[in-house]
């Protein structure tokens, strides 16, 4: 693929201030200390821990494309303290204070993320104005108001969740309809595609060697086979989130689901006085079928949401990138939130995939024995969560671990694979088309839908 069609991936691809010419591939067999696969957030972020850790170990990333090239380049640029799974079922595992623990860190490493880049000379536009999450029906504001509760709960006050009325939403965002929300400050705006790009350039200014354009054939204990060569390795980490499923024998890991994003033109001064924003804070209402959105530095809103279809036996192709019917409605639901939007230009349509393990909670885990390693399953939220999986996994691959990582609740398991098909196609999209009856259930009569709050009880949020 050359440059240009690199750069028609996404917005954020176009405006990265790169000109994506690929890395040259592996040139044939090598010896290194640590082989990595996939040159997205979770592998570079290890492989940038490990680096600065032992400047001396020898490390490798290889991608089938290029640094940046899926999720990590494409996502809604939410650098955020979110995670997939419940408070209380991260207590199941460790404890409550293990799971109020790994909160508090995905919290620190939102601004860590921000830190780092800076010291780094990476320009990714980290802005940390929080997330706002608005009610626009009185079901979405019930589920607001408990959330908020839930964390009070466990500890975390006004500091890190604030019950808003609508006065205080329109303090943010001037959003349509809105009765109320919430607003946390763990979440920062950037540019994901020049944070991916930028880690890639950085990790290299400390010796790791990226080769682009080499896919792995074939991963087992302590050796990569690519067409190009093979790579003996002491450590081999599994780096692939939302392609996990392409790579042989792991099909049914994680289910790869498209999330789909627009932008606008950039807006005048005008209509950016009407809609608000001013910090750059995210943004999102609280349905069921996930809807993001951000302030761009250059003035435009990306915005994006579930919808797209899962396509059968977790198949991966660009054409399901687009999906005018999923970007359609995503236009309508973003002027719906700002009226003021009804007459701009849409300049960009994208989507990518994302990795979803079984039961919606990510993992870190390395074997020792074998000398495999795995980060991965965020759901969606992988920008911070992918920073401190890649910080846990140069711990565990070092053997040091001052912070103690490897005792997190995701750190060591293994979520249950998912089912074969066609019950796996039948499954994920039968969600999708219950979130969306949800949704509207609640926009017309204000009563939570007792569907969805039984599958998210069922799979333990």
């Amino acid at each position: 693929m050359p440059p240009s069609e690199y750069r028609s991936l996404s917005l954020w691809h176009d405006t990265a201030g790169d000109d994506l010419t690929p890395r040259p591939p592996l040139t044939g067999d090598t010896d290194v200390d640590v082989a990595i696969i996939g040159a997205g957030y979770t592998g570079l972020w290890t492989a940038y821990h490990l680096a600065v850790a032992d400047p001396g170990l020898r490390i490798v990333v290889i991608d089938k494309e290029i640094a940046g090239f899926g999720a990590s380049g494409r996502n809604g640029g939410w650098c955020s303290a979110l995670f997939p799974t419940s408070l209380k079922r991260m207590a199941v595992d460790r404890g409550r204070d293990g799971a109020v623990r790994m909160q508090r860190m995905l919290n620190e490493t939102v601004p860590q993320v921000g830190r780092i880049a800076a010291a780094e000379g990476i320009d990714c536009h980290f802005d940390q104005g929080g997330s706002l999450s608005v009610a626009r029906n009185a079901a979405q504001l019930e589920r607001i108001r408990a959330h908020v509760a839930d964390y009070a709960a466990w500890g975390f006050g006004e500091d890190d969740h604030r019950l808003l009325d609508a006065a205080g939403v329109h303090e943010i965002a001037a959003v349509d309809g809105a009765l109320g929300g919430s607003w946390t400050p763990h979440c920062a705006a950037i540019h994901p595609a020049r944070l991916v790009r930028g880690l890639a350039r950085a990790v290299e200014r400390r010796g790791v060697r990226i080769h682009e354009q080499t896919a792995a054939t074939d991963v087992h204990s302590r050796h990569v086979a690519t067409r190009h060569g093979t790579i003996r390795a002491e450590h081999v980490v599994l780096a692939t989130e939302g392609y996990t499923a392409t790579v042989a024998g792991r099909r049914r890991s994680l289910a790869p689901v498209y999330s789909l994003m627009t932008a606008t033109a950039p807006l005048s001064d005008e209509v950016w006085a009407q809609i608000g924003l001013h910090d750059r804070a995210t943004f999102a209402d609280n349905r069921h079928l996930v809807i993001y959105g951000q302030r761009t530095r250059d003035g435009r809103i990306a915005f994006g949401g579930r919808g797209a279809p899962y396509h059968y036996a977790s198949k991966v192709a660009p054409a399901y990138d687009r999906d005018e019917r999923v970007h359609a409605t995503l236009r309508r639901v973003l002027v719906d939130l700002f009226p003021v939007l009804r007459d701009v230009e849409f300049t960009h349509s994208w989507g990518g995939n994302l990795g979803v393990p079984r039961d919606w909670y990510p993992a870190v885990r390395h074997d020792r024995r074998t000398g495999l390693a795995f980060a991965g399953g965020y759901v969606g939220d992988g920008v911070a969560t992918s920073a401190l999986a890649g910080r846990t996994l140069a711990a565990m691959i070092r053997e040091d671990d001052p912070d103690d990582l490897g005792s997190l609740p995701w750190a060591g398991r293994t979520s249950r694979s998912w089912e074969p098909e066609p019950l796996r196609w039948l499954g994920v999209n039968a969600v999708t088309a219950l979130m969306s009856a949800a949704d509207r259930s609640e926009r017309r009569s204000g009563r939570p839908s007792r569907a969805a709050a039984a599958f998210w009880s069922a799979v333990g949020q």
